[in-house]
């Protein structure tokens, strides 16, 4: 395959993938409401973008995945969208904040590259074992995965933690403990299943790259 059929290749690929990702977005199957918060698996195919296209086209799938999550809280908002979203006030208050546009985007633009070099990483701690790739790309989805809950959350915190306790009608001495749950009733299952389907997605994805670069 020569190098401008690999690009059209690779262009098909990332559209494919920002097709998923809107798709999930503007379906029930992608944002889960919980009340509180929005829990979402569009993180999934970001990650499998990453690891199979790279970390650039990576961080653009991020950011259309932030692009949607920012849209969704301003149109179907929760008690917590104001942390995603500048439109929506702070609670308490009668305007939003800049600062919710680093909670939207930062860590879903880290989804797109993180996991790809985690997966660059364990490949070559284990490239003489026939499992290293399995191990690899399971990784890979679980520390994308980690990456979006740990990072939302932990910004939420930083930027939001008064706020957050409003919402939760809690101490603000508490919120690191409420942050800290979430990331865990939250965040394992999700980094679970991410992984799951990063291994079975990516893995036929990749050996078909490889022929057709042979």
């Amino acid at each position: 395959m020569n190098k401008q059929s690999a690009k059209y290749g690779d262009f098909v690929l990332t559209a494919l993938f920002a097709a998923i990702i809107l798709i999930m977005a503007f379906t029930p199957i992608g944002f889960i409401n919980l009340g509180l918060i929005k829990a979402t698996i569009i993180h999934v195919p970001v990650i499998i973008g990453s690891i199979i296209l790279g970390p650039k086209r990576g961080a653009v799938l991020g950011g259309i995945f932030g692009l949607t999550s920012f849209i969704i809280n301003y149109m179907t908002p929760s008690i917590l969208s104001f942390a995603f979203c500048p439109l929506i006030p702070v609670l308490g208050t009668t305007h939003g904040s800049p600062l919710a546009l680093i909670v939207c985007f930062v860590p879903r633009i880290l989804v797109g590259v993180v996991p790809y070099y985690v997966y660059r990483f364990v490949q070559k701690l284990f490239k003489q074992s026939p499992k290293g790739e399995y191990l690899s790309l399971l990784l890979g989805g679980v520390f994308g995965a980690i990456t979006n809950t740990a990072l939302v959350m932990g910004l939420i915190y930083l930027l939001f933690k008064e706020a957050y306790a409003a919402a939760k009608n809690i101490p603000v001495d508490m919120v690191a403990s409420m942050v800290l749950g979430v990331v865990g009733t939250n965040g394992i299952p999700e980094a679970i299943v991410a992984g799951i389907v990063t291994v079975a997605v990516c893995k036929p994805l990749l050996k078909m790259r490889r022929k057709q670069n042979l």
